[in-house]
């Protein structure tokens, strides 16, 4: 009996020591719940600095980093030769790439060839605007200098300080941690929409619309504005065409109203627009936005770790997430939806293809009708086709994930884009005919390379400014910044100064 005694002394012994480590656990991770409910205060004077947020958010700083994986590069025009003949004139014909984790986007910002070789603050051929989607130092500085002066002159003007990728702070109060925006212009953006500021939307709209302050379509609008001292000054300022509402028709009025063009195609000398990536507006008219998904659901899944749960930072595509991004909502198996994402994407790619061959050839054409004497009137609605039709096959595929986000809409807007651009070939046929040109065949354009010829981008010529710039001017940007204490290269830049680019392979 008294063995038996002691078994049961010794069990009920080892199971309070188990009750009590259990509970000791569970009060520690609780505690751990508490603290981080418990908002900390980020100091005003280094929020742009990511690295400075990691000590109160260590998980989502820790998955914030990750997005460091997402570094392939894919060159566009070498995927899609089309792109350097329908952007002829324009920086996008020069060197365009798939986006990549936001690691990257101020490196890739400036290592592309469209943002030139400066030699100072003073020169190369991009405004200051070029900066404001792919970084957080942007805020600090509007807020400083002031959005006019911001949106005023160079690229390059600031180099020095603008230094810090895509982070905590373009996203996240300091002192609270909650989701804000501190550019002015998507709250002018949604008014002239309107639709309700950020500060006054539900917090599940505003879990797209951090994302929308960049990934919506914009133009640099000149705003003429005077400085303190009287100096009369232009702006180039970031603004939404979103005051006939979020479609590709609204925004495409907007600019005509405006007599708005991005740049003169430099082969059919089409007054073209550019769309940048209109994301945001897609997605608002696809299922998943109809069901109230927002975009963080899908890219920032919820995480799960202990008694912790919070939002994956690696901001990644969902097809790699898809326990946490899809099967939450979705009853099929994992295989068979991404069967059927592969399928609207082979749809989307057959318009694509289409509707690029149909645009290269009528600005070839067009430049064809002009050498045979054609005047600027009998090419009038030949243009007026060309400018529309790339306007919506441009739209549709500058939001990268459209055919996805809003698969009806993106296959809609490309048969329009198709169809337009195939009625002003058709035009161009009879006047060819008229000015006696028949049976012309336009160019080879089905290598980078041959495109960039007919284009007349002078690569080389690009690429040896550009390296020459990386050695020394954007060096010296680098060194300043640490100096004014902007900048912690050890934490923030650690193999982006052996980026890859388009050009260095």
């Amino acid at each position: 009996m008294n063995i038996i005694y002691k078994l049961i002394l010794t069990a009920a012994i080892v199971a309070i020591g188990a009750m009590t480590l259990l509970a000791g656990s569970i009060n520690n991770k609780e505690a751990e719940r508490i603290a981080l409910a418990t908002a900390p205060i980020v100091q005003e004077a280094v929020q742009h600095k990511s690295e400075e947020w990691e000590k109160y958010y260590p998980r989502q700083y820790s998955s914030w980093k990750k997005t460091k994986d997402g570094d392939e590069l894919l060159d566009m025009l070498k995927e899609k030769p089309q792109l350097s003949v329908l952007w002829a004139g324009y920086g996008f014909s020069k060197d365009y790439n798939a986006p990549r984790g936001h690691y990257y986007a101020l490196q890739d910002n400036v290592n592309t060839l469209r943002t030139g070789a400066p030699t100072d603050g003073e020169t190369g051929p991009m405004p200051t605007a070029c900066w404001t989607c792919k970084s957080t130092d942007v805020p600090r500085i509007q807020e400083r200098d002031g959005e006019l002066e911001y949106f005023t002159g160079k690229w390059a003007k600031y180099g020095n300080e603008i230094v810090n990728t895509i982070g905590c702070a373009n996203c996240h109060s300091n002192e609270t941690g909650e989701l804000a925006v501190r550019i002015l212009h998507l709250n002018k953006g949604l008014e002239a929409a309107g639709l309700p500021k950020f500060e006054d939307s539900t917090h599940q709209e505003k879990r797209n619309l951090v994302c929308a302050q960049c990934h919506s379509e914009y133009y640099f609008k000149k705003t003429k504005w005077t400085d303190e001292n009287g100096n009369n000054k232009i702006a180039n300022v970031v603004t939404y065409p979103w005051a006939n509402g979020l479609t590709v028709e609204g925004m495409e009025k907007y600019y005509d109203d405006e007599n708005f063009t991005d740049w003169t195609h430099k082969i059919s000398k089409t007054k073209m627009l550019k769309a940048q990536h209109p994301g945001y507006e897609l997605f608002k008219t696809g299922i998943h936005a109809q069901k109230g998904v927002s975009c963080a659901d899908c890219h920032m899944p919820y995480t799960q770790e202990g008694s912790v749960k919070y939002s994956d930072h690696q901001l990644q595509n969902p097809l790699e997430t898809m326990d946490r991004s899809c099967m939450p909502c979705h009853r099929e198996n994992e295989k068979k939806l991404k069967d059927i994402v592969h399928r609207k994407f082979e749809r989307k790619e057959q318009l694509h293809e289409l509707a690029m061959d149909n645009l290269a050839k009528a600005h070839l054409e067009t430049a064809k009708a002009m050498e045979a004497g054609a005047s600027d009137s009998e090419l009038e609605a030949v243009r007026a086709d060309i400018r529309s039709a790339q306007w919506k096959w441009d739209y549709a595929v500058a939001s990268h994930p459209g055919f996805f986000h809003a698969p009806e809409e993106t296959l809609r807007i490309l048969s329009v884009a198709n169809e337009t651009a195939m009625q002003a070939r058709l035009k161009l046929v009879s006047i060819l005919a008229d000015h006696n040109v028949r049976k012309y065949i336009a160019p080879d354009f089905s290598t980078k390379e041959k495109a960039q010829k007919i284009a007349g981008v002078p690569l080389q010529k690009l690429v040896d400014e550009k390296l020459k710039f990386k050695a020394t001017l954007e060096k010296e940007w680098y060194k300043q910044a640490e100096k004014n204490y902007n900048l912690n290269a050890k934490k923030s830049r650690v193999g982006l100064d052996d980026a890859q680019t388009a050009y260095s392979k």
